[in-house]
């Protein structure tokens, strides 16, 4: 397919603002592909891998910034991996997943809007609800094709089991196991084929800018810019992208 001029710079600046809050984008890769007209079946695993690709220098990123609590937060981190496997697997009818990925965005935005700050007082979560937790957000994470990031920290920041760092840094962690989990799903369910509806040089050029502007993001997220902002600017896209995957025709 033919991409339009305005494709790279969105991409890139998705990538940019999610990873300066500890996500990689896959919503909002969804949305702007899904925009340009790219078919469901491409758009899941296209999504897939770019999030992999920025989750995985925004983990290192937040670890290297002192912020991932890795002794608390294991049991979410393993028990989605399988989940995620799970999610990709499974093949969702066309019209199903266009609502899902409203809802993910939706999520997203609402997200946003109702975590500017940290939780004044933090508490020590349990293992067995970490793990309960971390293995829905994982099937979650896999049927709609993203991180599942856009779930858990809302989840971590309700519960004040995280502070906003914190939990940006365990999300990374987790998207990128399930990114990964996810796709090799994908892969299994398609035999090893994704047929994605892209030329090869259209998606190294995709990989290059996100990976650029991530790496930017991430960088300025975990140690210098505060995220209030970016999430208030985010909450207004992904609204705007969700009624847009919503309305008729």
């Amino acid at each position: 397919m033919e991409s339009p001029a305005w494709l790279l710079p969105a991409l890139a600046l998705v990538a940019f603002l999610y990873a300066s809050v500890g996500h990689a984008g896959a919503s909002g890769y969804i949305a702007v592909l899904a925009l340009v007209g790219m078919p469901a079946a491409s758009i899941k695993p296209l999504a897939l891998l770019l999030n992999l690709l920025v989750a995985a220098q925004g983990s290192w990123q937040f670890w290297r910034a002192g912020h991932l609590r890795w002794g608390v937060f294991w049991p979410v981190l393993l028990a989605g991996l399988p989940a995620a496997f799970l999610g990709g697997w499974l093949n969702l009818p066309p019209g199903g997943f266009q609502r899902l990925v409203a809802l993910v965005l939706l999520a997203s935005a609402l997200r946003f809007l109702l975590e500017p700050r940290d939780p004044p007082a933090l508490v020590a979560p349990k293992p067995l609800a970490l793990a309960g937790w971390g293995a829905g957000l994982g099937l979650l994470a896999g049927l709609t094709g993203t991180g599942g990031g856009v779930f858990l920290t809302p989840l971590l920041l309700f519960q004040r089991w995280a502070s906003t760092r914190q939990a940006a840094a365990v999300s990374s962690l987790f998207i990128l196991g399930n990114s990964l989990s996810g796709l090799t799903g994908l892969l299994v369910a398609r035999r090893g084929a994704l047929a994605l509806a892209v030329s090869p040089v259209g998606v190294a050029a995709m990989v290059a800018v996100v990976l650029a502007a991530g790496a930017l993001g991430s960088r300025l997220g975990s140690c210098h810019w505060p995220v209030a902002w970016i999430r208030r600017v985010l909450a207004l896209v992904l609204v705007l992208a969700a009624a847009k995957l919503l309305a008729p025709g």
